[in-house]
């Protein structure tokens, strides 16, 4: 009977182990029965308050940012960069901007007091998120990090989407032009060599050179800062090109990124198309399609259009393949067996990201690239795209 009596002690099973929960506020545990599944997490009953009035909140008007609750009300009044209320002007009302697209309301001082702006959607970093500081200096944000084209070998599925692109306008290039990923000084760098050369050997406007320059745009208020985005090049060079993906280090800064010297010899009329490193595959797409618009002018006799119009054609390419990148419904064709191809519902992120690059295009206020793309665009919608090339190439100028 005492061995039984032992053995019946030694079978009794342990006690469940209690589930630990933490509240998502104040990131301490919770107690059982002491918590509430809210907006897909787990939270004290006292810690369900708006952030900024402290007030109770129910599902209908909360909003969750991070790990904290707002109305949908106190969350319209902050500033969306340093998430403190937006101040007011003598008369009481509201002083902010907003860009159209992505919809940041952010106080009017963040223009100037060195907030970092993203270098493709042109966001400005807020306080609760740190973006990405590429070695060149710039930055980027974690949505246009995440389909960003950092070296050579990441870029060529989307090289040859582009190639297709042209494909099915009937305007195939034949040559296999080199294209390399750059730094923002190595382009600088390649742009100033070519310059130099042909300030001092030519002088007929046939040897004209064309680089790529953007405007990083606060649609609504004007505010821009301009960047030298790509670049066709037609002299031989040496060029410092990007070979090996970077790694993200500490301070969420670039690093590791390897380099090496590719020398691009003249063969055609192009020698090699460079585009920056490290900016999203819509944007690097857009950047694409206009070089590569300038290569196929160059490869087809093409030789002694002005500039406005020659950019305002290549920015039309650029126009009309986001264009074609945004209304489908995926991205990519289905034909090409390049990785990129394969076929994925776009996110919200790159319809916007997208929307953006075309304002960008359709907004931009210089001579060349702005007004230059109206005329094209005026023109291709008018003729077509075929007629009006034909026209360029007889008339050099715009029909």
């Amino acid at each position: 009977m005492l061995a039984w009596a032992l053995q019946e002690c030694l079978n009794v099973e342990p006690p469940p182990k209690q589930i630990l929960v933490t509240c998502a506020a104040c990131k301490t545990q919770i107690g059982e029965g002491n918590f509430e599944n809210f907006m897909g997490d787990t939270w004290h009953y006292k810690c369900i308050r708006c952030h900024a009035c402290s007030q109770s909140i129910s599902g209908a008007e909360a909003f969750k940012r991070k790990d904290r609750l707002y109305h949908k009300s106190c969350y319209g009044q902050m500033c969306e960069v340093c998430l403190k209320n937006l101040s007011a002007n003598q008369l009481g009302r509201t002083q902010y901007k907003c860009n159209p697209i992505w919809n940041q309301k952010y106080c009017l001082s963040h223009d100037t007091d060195g907030t970092p702006r993203c270098c493709s959607c042109n966001r400005l970093e807020p306080s609760d998120v740190d973006y990405v500081t590429l070695n060149d200096g710039r930055d980027l944000c974690l949505e246009c990090l995440d389909s960003a084209t950092m070296d050579n070998v990441e870029c060529q599925p989307l090289y040859m989407d582009i190639r297709e692109f042209f494909e099915g306008l009937m305007m195939e290039i034949k040559q296999q032009i080199p294209l390399l990923l750059v730094e923002r000084d190595g382009l600088n760098e390649a742009m100033e060599k070519e310059k130099a050369r042909k300030t001092t050997h030519f002088t007929h406007k046939r040897t004209r050179m064309f680089y790529h320059i953007i405007l990083l745009m606060d649609l609504q208020n004007h505010h821009h800062d301009s960047l030298t985005i790509g670049m066709c090049l037609s002299e031989e060079q040496v060029i410092k090109t990007v070979v090996t993906r970077p790694k993200i280090g500490r301070g969420n800064r670039i690093t590791g990124l390897i380099t090496k010297p590719y020398k691009v010899e003249r063969h055609w009329q192009v020698t090699a198309i460079l585009v920056l490193y490290g900016l999203p595959r819509l944007f690097t797409g857009s950047i694409l399609a206009h070089e590569m618009m300038h290569a196929w002018l160059r490869l087809n006799g093409y030789t002694c259009l002005e500039p406005d119009v020659e950019e305002g054609i290549c920015q039309v390419m650029a126009h009309m393949w986001l264009e074609s990148e945004t209304m489908a419904g995926f991205i990519s064709s289905a034909s090409s067996s390049s990785l990129s191809s394969c076929r994925r519902a776009k996110s919200e992120f790159e319809r916007k990201l997208g929307a953006y690059h075309k304002l960008l295009i359709e907004k931009n206020p210089s001579r060349v690239y702005g007004a230059g793309f109206r005329a094209a665009m005026a023109a291709v919608n008018r003729y077509g795209l075929r007629r009006t090339l034909e026209h360029i190439k007889h008339a050099e100028a715009l029909p």
